[in-house]
């Protein structure tokens, strides 16, 4: 920069030259330098006045973005950084074949402890226990002073007692959000969607793992985060179950069982539109799985599945169909029904040692429950090709229904076949299957002899099985089977205008070290109906039954089994859309009435 000299030498000597005073000359110079340097001066505070309020406009922009952002996201929990794989926490909800919901997820939170962060360990202590009277006070003091850094406290917390825990005010006390299974309706159809638990936890968030039942069944496919959207339809429909654990909870109770079990299946699709064993749980509280004792005094125990028993006089159906489908019989050939038979060492008895004989009508031998008919029948067959056709109707394997308990259940059958095993096994004695075995095999003929499988999700169309017998056969069974209820065992059994068919079955209950009980049964009713187009087959079983009204206990299935099956029947068909079929009265019971 050109400094300008406050005194020029050819200013001052002109100045002189006129006579002025050299001095104005430099005082003027100074003046206007001194005015350039307070212009420099302004112009550099001006700059730095505009930089600084720039940076506080940004630093305060940032700031009030910031705390824009934290207002309207969720608050979460800090958590520490770790290399780990990510918890699914997702899970689908499970919904009955009309989309009412059986299963679904609730945000709950889990309550932990930094014990490094806790002011007060004592106060907190005292507090927790009061909230969770579970909680021992000494035990957790004990707990937030050893020196460990995490402890989980609860893993599940209610609304209030979340609010609670907040109102004890502790920065040591942390909750991680996560989601756990809800059932909401109770006990409604436990046994069959089982249960939930946690598997992986993290703070943020749980891994909610299947534990039984369809729930464990179905677990990847409930877990799959690509599906975490759509539920799992199911074959149930929520009303009917309701309907059918209601009369089998009451038809427990009034026949003084042990338990029991009812199986409600589409002949056509397959579908179990009800399961319901009881005593039954509820499923938001599920007990823990019995480690000593007789599985089957477990309320877990699902008697329609993991029951395997001797279903008695229910399998006499399957020797006379087999029969007419081989050809060496029709429903009135007249068979051997003379009691007792002796078979080498082995006497065949009726039931209160009544004789049917000389002869039966195969009808009649199905309609008044003969042993010794049915035997004879079974001779007739074989062994090789009767246990051809148990198979072929899936008695002899584990129902492949969507259950994880129905894979241990596996019927039991003699090792070796033998002509007694023939007999023997023809009216349900020495074989074992459960429930949903039966009702597989009543399906089979009521269809018109198509094979069913099982299962307890939603289908649209109906079965593509193997046929086992002829429709016509499968036709002549179903109308034999009306015959017991019309006729013969299982009179109670008549619902008006929806024409039952089935068949009873009373079986002595075996003991665990061999031999039978006298005074232990398991009462079975196998039903189908309508018997002039059958829709659907209902199985009743009842562990341990007496009927206590008359004058003396009455354990057959007739009096136990059969009259709870048509309050279910009575109740179920009208919530399945089947209207009563009023049957045509004869001209001879009619009154003519005149106005």
């Amino acid at each position: 920069m050109t400094r300008t000299p406050l005194r020029p030498l050819a200013r001052i000597l002109h100045a002189r030259n006129a006579g002025e005073n050299p001095d104005t000359i430099e005082r003027e110079n100074l003046r206007l330098r001194h005015e350039v340097m307070r212009d420099k001066a302004r112009g550099r505070a001006q700059l730095r006045l505009i930089f600084l309020a720039l940076s506080f406009f940004s630093a305060f922009t940032v700031i009030g973005a910031r705390m824009g952002t934290l207002a309207a996201t969720e608050p979460v929990e800090p958590r520490t950084a770790s290399v780990g794989n990510q918890i699914e926490a997702s899970r689908a909800d499970i919904v009955d074949r009309n989309g009412r919901v059986l299963a679904t997820n609730m945000l709950t939170h889990a309550l932990y402890v930094q014990t490094r962060d806790l002011i007060d360990p004592a106060r907190v202590a005292k507090a927790l226990a009061t909230i969770f009277p579970d909680l021992d006070e000494a035990t957790l003091l004990r707990r937030f002073t050893d020196g460990r850094s995490f402890l989980w406290v609860r893993k599940v917390l209610s609304p209030e007692q979340v609010q609670l825990v907040h109102e004890i005010g502790d920065p040591g006390l942390l909750f991680g959000p996560r989601e756990m299974r809800l059932y909401p309706n109770g006990t409604l159809a436990a046994h069959v969607l089982g249960g939930a638990s946690f598997g992986n936890e993290g703070v943020n968030s749980a891994e909610v793992i299947g534990t039984a039942g369809l729930e464990k069944f179905m677990d990847d496919r409930l877990r799959d985060p690509a599906q975490a959207g759509t539920p799992l339809v199911t074959s149930l429909d929520l009303t009917v179950q309701a309907a059918v654990e209601e009369v089998l909870g009451a038809g427990i109770t009034m026949m003084n069982a042990k338990g029991g079990a009812a199986i409600l299946m589409n002949v056509d699709t397959g579908e179990i539109v009800a399961l319901a064993a009881g005593p039954t749980f509820d499923p938001n509280d599920r007990p823990n799985n019995p480690t000593s004792g007789d599985p089957s005094d477990s309320v877990l125990f699902n008697r329609a599945v993991q029951g395997i028993y001797e279903l008695g006089s229910t399998f006499k159906i399957f020797a006379a169909a087999q029969a007419i489908d081989l050809g060496l019989l029709t429903p009135e050939t007249m068979v051997d029904a003379n009691a007792p038979m002796i078979w080498g060492k082995h006497r065949i008895k009726e039931f209160e040692n009544h004789n049917y004989g000389p002869l039966l009508s195969v009808s009649d031998v199905i309609a008044k429950s003969s042993n010794v008919g049915t035997a004879h029948i079974a001779l007739l067959i074989g062994g090789v090709r009767q246990q051809a056709f148990f198979k072929a109707m899936g008695l002899f394997d584990a129902s492949p229904v969507e259950l994880v308990e129905a894979r241990g259940a596996k019927p039991l059958r003699p090792a070796r076949w033998p002509d007694i095993v023939t007999i023997t096994t023809a009216y349900g004695h020495g074989m074992s299957g459960s429930p949903l075995n039966l009702a597989s095999a009543y399906a089979t003929i009521a269809n018109g002899g198509i094979k069913v499988t099982p299962t307890l999700l939603k289908r649209s169309e109906p079965m593509r099985g193997e046929r086992v017998i002829s429709e016509q056969t499968a036709a002549q069974a179903v109308g034999m089977l009306r015959r017991v209820v019309t006729e013969g065992t299982a009179s109670l059994a008549e619902v008006p205008g929806y024409a039952v068919a089935g068949k009873t079955g009373t079986a002595d209950k075996t003991m665990k070290g061999g031999g039978y009980y006298k005074d232990k049964v398991v009462n079975t009713f196998a039903s189908v109906f309508p018997a002039n187009d059958p829709k659907y087959v209902l199985i009743v079983t009842l562990d341990e039954p007496v009927e206590m009204t008359g004058p003396k206990p009455r354990r057959t299935a007739g009096w136990t089994a059969v009259p709870v099956a048509a309050e279910i029947i009575r109740r179920a068909a009208p919530l399945l859309g089947m209207r009563p079929q009023v049957e045509p009265q004869p001209l001879d019971g009619l009154t003519a009435v005149s106005n």
